[in-house]
């Protein structure tokens, strides 16, 4: 049965361009050039949590030592009182709502009759509580220039090894002989090692600083996993080390960003956060969608003739673009609080999930702001 199914998934009808089978593209000593091989998609898992070992220590005795050089305070917010009924609520709470809430009027009345306590000493506990799970400044710092760090090694890597590729300066080339277009071994760490961070991120982010496009970017990174997978079978790592390019160009700017406004140095994070919005636009609502999609969807049916799996590969080409298209807009509405304000006011392109004490609001507005006064 599971043979059945498997040779129903694989069907060669769908993965292949006509007249095309897996014997063809399969490597082997005997083919004129190296294929991909589909085996080694099961490699990038297993450098996942050698990818996370490598950031922990990264973090641990090169990240936060220098944070602590510029000044950023390893801090933690005061504790809540021991209270084992108000932390039974607030515990079910965190389970209906992922941490992302604030107690009713009605509640808070009734857990003050029910523990003898004022409504003031529960609205407390309850921000203290709340405050007590939020990560210090260094932590958030160290998350971002690890980003930072990696967004900075993969685009130069990939502009390396990309300089002398023909479909860098023509991208109709990555269409021209298809499915018959070797691999080396360049690409193929390109391409093991960029797998590798997003399967990282993806487990990491359960326990990274929850954002506000949480979700989002859990999409993102399950998005980018299956583009890297199915192009890495189907043999379209060209047009792949092009996305890979595009994606990591603005995201150096992105972290920078964040850990100079954990740092405190204004005026810096200012300049690179203008740099980043430009550079945004530029890449992932310019060459994106009117360089590399347009590719995908008019140039490349007109060189090679399609199949099933490349209208998955352009829908999922298409998902990155609309999630591009949300992160947007919450790019310029920080861009234009910005300008009123004289200087990057809120978070870029996401919040955490830590609410502020001051605010009732459930969508994470204040303390994740790079601007929070408390917490950045």
């Amino acid at each position: 049965m599971l043979r059945y199914i498997l040779d129903k998934f694989w069907n060669e009808d769908v993965w292949l361009p006509p007249n095309t089978t897996w014997d063809d593209i399969a490597p082997g000593p005997d083919k004129a050039v190296v294929y991909n091989d589909h085996r080694h998609l099961l490699y990038p898992i297993p450098l996942a949590l050698v990818v996370i070992a490598f950031r922990h220590g990264l973090e641990k005795y090169w990240f936060a030592p220098f944070g602590k050089s510029l000044g950023i305070k390893n801090t933690r917010p005061k504790k809540a009182p021991s209270n084992p009924k108000l932390e039974a609520a607030y515990q079910e709470c965190s389970k209906i709502k992922h941490k992302q809430f604030f107690l009713s009027r009605d509640q808070i009345c009734a857990l003050a009759k029910q523990l003898d306590m004022t409504e003031r000493q529960v609205e407390r506990w309850w921000r203290l509580r709340r405050s007590q799970d939020k990560p210090s400044t260094l932590t958030k710092f160290c998350e971002n220039l690890w980003r930072c760090t990696f967004y900075l090694y993969s685009f130069s890597y990939g502009i390396f090894i990309l300089w002398d590729k023909e479909w860098l300066w023509d991208i109709d080339q990555c269409y021209i002989g298809y499915p018959h277009q070797g691999l080396t071994s360049d690409v193929w760490w390109y391409y093991m090692i960029s797998s590798a961070f997003y399967w990282s991120l993806t487990i990491s982010q359960f326990w990274d600083v929850r954002r506000k496009d949480f979700w989002q970017m859990f999409v993102h990174h399950i998005a980018t996993i299956a583009l890297l997978s199915f192009s890495w079978v189907c043999n379209l790592h060209r047009i792949g080390t092009l996305v890979l390019l595009v994606h990591d160009c603005a995201d150096i700017f992105l972290e920078a960003a964040k850990a100079a406004k954990y740092a405190n140095y204004q005026k810096f994070c200012d300049a690179i956060f203008t740099i980043f919005t430009v550079l945004w636009i530029i890449t992932r609502l310019g060459i994106y969608p009117f360089y590399i999609i347009w590719s995908t969807s008019i140039r490349a049916p007109m060189l090679l003739p399609m199949f099933a799996a490349y209208y998955i590969f352009n829908s999922l080409l298409c998902l990155l673009l609309c999630l591009h298209m949300v992160w947007t807009w919450l790019i310029l509405q920080v861009a234009y609080k910005a300008i009123n304000a004289g200087k990057m006011e809120g978070d870029i392109r996401s919040s955490s999930s830590d609410v502020s004490d001051s605010s009732h609001q459930s969508n994470h507005s204040t303390p994740n702001r790079l601007n929070s006064r408390k917490e950045k």
